[in-house]
């Protein structure tokens, strides 16, 4: 069967029945970004929260200059708090740093956790080192998953001085804190990053055991390379 036109794709986008409008836009997937972005913008304002879900995530992996201006005002001015932590999480694909102001005040502003997560994971993916002091201070923070997405994302921007830090998470309740703690530790090489992986490789939860061997296999892979 023929893919689908991007006429035929446009007129779908225009369905009244959301079924068609999501497998229109479920379609441009192999559509070069510079003609699957005008037709995304379509439904970007669409009365389906699950539809305007999918098209800010297309327009993170369908990168055009045009995609940074229209993530960062959906960011800052929806009403809706999961519209705003996917245009969030889809800056983070974008890996643009012009985006960290954007995702900071995100991050120090936004009343809603999941926003706050949404940027504290991109904050990681943009792999910016301005970001420390917010995951620092996300590290305090009384949700637990701004804890994990802080972990992970200082891993993410190699900050090893913030080794000792996070190491206070090693005897953490939460298995995927201690998880991502390990995974981090893979991308900070210090001789305290070795030993706590040591240590969390006899952990009682077999992904946090694993993701330690593993990020103990990478510290030594790059230490024999150096």
């Amino acid at each position: 069967m023929a893919a689908p036109s991007l006429e035929e794709i446009s007129v779908q986008l225009e369905s009244s029945n959301l079924r068609d409008r999501m497998v229109a836009l479920a379609s441009l997937r192999h559509v070069p970004s510079e003609d699957a972005v005008p037709l995304i913008k379509k439904v970007l304002n669409d009365e389906s929260l699950q539809l305007r879900s999918m098209a800010i995530f297309a327009l993170g992996i369908k990168q055009t200059p045009e995609c940074y201006p229209i993530l960062v005002r959906i960011l800052e001015t929806d009403s809706d708090y999961g519209i705003r932590a996917d245009a969030a999480g889809a800056l983070g694909y974008l890996g643009d740093t012009r985006a960290f102001e954007a995702l900071s005040r995100a991050f120090y502003e936004d009343t809603d956790w999941l926003v706050r997560f949404s940027a504290a994971v991109s904050l990681g993916n943009i792999k910016d080192p301005r970001a420390r002091e917010i995951l620092i201070q996300a590290l305090d923070s009384e949700e637990v998953v701004l804890q994990q997405a802080a972990i992970a994302a200082l891993g993410e921007i190699k900050d090893i001085e913030s080794v000792d830090q996070i190491l206070r998470f090693a005897q953490s309740d939460d298995w995927l804190i201690r998880q991502r703690l390990a995974e981090a530790l893979g991308d900070l090489p210090t001789p305290k990053s070795v030993s706590a992986l040591k240590y969390l490789e006899k952990d009682g939860h077999p992904h946090v055991a694993e993701a330690a061997r593993i990020s103990l296999k990478k510290l030594e892979e790059a230490d024999n390379q150096a």
